[in-house]
């Protein structure tokens, strides 16, 4: 069993209201037979830190079309998105650039 992962996520450009407004979060993910991936990852956020309308984060198994995601300063599209496996000490940065007018 791989040892427990921990994680610095950071939600801005208006998620971090679905999280309580708070921007900042270090998280650690409990061990586990498989390494941890974003599939994961955003299921685990969706099960124990979302606290109102997942559905302006997520869409289905995956983040909502509009919200950028970053894995250690990085475009996660470059990464693998879903399927990158996670690394201890991973800085995963969520940004809505959806805003209101």
């Amino acid at each position: 069993m791989a040892a427990p992962l921990g994680l610095h996520l950071e939600f801005g450009g208006g998620a971090e209201l679905l999280f309580d407004g708070v921007k900042n979060h270090h998280v650690t993910l409990p061990g586990q037979s498989d390494p941890w991936d974003m599939k994961q990852l955003l299921t685990w956020i969706r099960g124990n830190m979302l606290k109102e309308r997942p559905e302006l984060f997520m869409q289905g198994d995956t983040v909502r079309p509009g919200i950028l995601v970053l894995i250690n300063d990085a475009d996660w599209e470059l990464m693998g998105e879903l399927e990158y496996q996670l690394q201890d000490q991973d800085n995963v940065v969520f940004i809505s650039t959806l805003h209101g007018g």
